[in-house]
């Protein structure tokens, strides 16, 4: 989706008209603006897979239920 959304700032438009286009919130695409502006495409990318969570399985079976 941010690379997408670099499309959109490559084009000109506006922070609300990539929102809706992408279905994000206009809060993520002004942090991948700013990001794009001092990185460039290469600052979209993802950095790799989400971490693990900092709770044990059994403590998470037992919040969710």
């Amino acid at each position: 989706m941010r690379l997408l959304a670099a499309d959109g700032f490559v084009r000109g438009e506006k922070n609300t008209v990539i929102a809706k286009e992408l279905r994000v919130s206009v809060r993520s695409v002004e942090r991948w603006r700013r990001s794009w502006r001092e990185g460039g495409r290469q600052a979209l990318r993802p950095s790799g897979p989400a971490k693990r969570p900092k709770i044990s399985d059994d403590d998470f079976a037992v919040r969710a239920a």
